[in-house]
């Protein structure tokens, strides 16, 4: 667990369960604190609660108990699109506007912040170049004149062009061919290196968590069975984890091993 004082996002006991009679619990007594412009990564199986836990951050979901906090304040304290507007999003789908060029779809959050036309073309410029992708060689395309990996990285400048100092992401290279998405890997540890925001990322690949994140947090069926160093993870003794992270990881290095 890390210091509050050091962290930009808490889950303080927080569960969520659907919102019908009855409903399950999706997660359940959540306490974990995400330090500043670090990589948490929440790692776990399908249906492990990663997402749930992710869409409570940026209040797409609002806790059945307890509070997420995000720079001090509990997520109802915030007003939405205040909230959201601060925190890029990326996920796997994408989500570009086939219609929209690559400028067009990076400058949709600073038009909404109400930035000058000359501002946007600025950042625009800066954010491709960030991502490995020349402006004057990509700003004027579409999305279906992009491979995979292109728009993948479309999608990060697109998170990251009005400067939020949080990043949330949802297996957001997990549909790519392996070589793809080994590059854009690579590519995003970059970028951290250099912005240092806070990211919250969501896999349910080992390699990926190992190699990307700072710190590992690992849920199983809706509750926090530990937070690791990648070194902690890979390394602990059977004995000295849960059965249930000992499975995962020993599932995922046979995996691995046949690969």
């Amino acid at each position: 667990m890390t210091d509050a004082s050091t962290s930009a996002i808490e889950f303080c006991g927080v569960s969520y369960r659907l919102p019908m009679p009855g409903g399950r619990a999706l997660i359940s007594d959540l306490n974990l604190s995400v330090p500043t412009g670090k990589v948490t990564m929440l790692l776990g199986r399908s249906g492990s609660g990663k997402t749930t836990a992710l869409k409570l951050i940026n209040r797409l979901l609002v806790p059945s108990a307890g509070s997420v906090r995000v720079n001090g304040a509990a997520t109802q304290e915030w007003d939405p699109i205040r909230l959201r507007r601060g925190i890029g999003y990326a996920i796997q789908e994408v989500g570009l506007f086939p219609h929209y060029s690559v400028e067009r779809n990076i400058a949709i959050v600073p038009r909404l912040e109400g930035w000058d036309s000359a501002r946007i073309r600025a950042r625009v410029r800066e954010v491709l170049e960030i991502i490995g992708l020349p402006s004057e060689k990509f700003a004027a395309r579409y999305p279906d004149e992009l491979s995979g990996g292109e728009r993948q990285r479309v999608g990060l400048a697109r998170a990251l062009a009005a400067d939020p100092p949080i990043l949330l992401m949802d297996e957001p290279f997990g549909a790519l061919d392996p070589l793809s998405r080994m590059q854009i890997q690579q590519q995003f540890l970059q970028v951290q290196r250099r912005l240092k925001k806070t990211v919250v990322f969501v896999s349910h690949d080992l390699s990926e968590a190992l190699l990307l994140g700072d710190h590992i947090a690992f849920l199983d069926n809706g509750r926090l069975r530990g937070v690791f160093s990648p070194h902690d993870f890979l390394h602990s003794n059977d004995t000295q984890i849960q059965p249930y992270v000992a499975a995962f990881r020993e599932g995922q290095l046979a995996i691995s091993d046949k690969q």
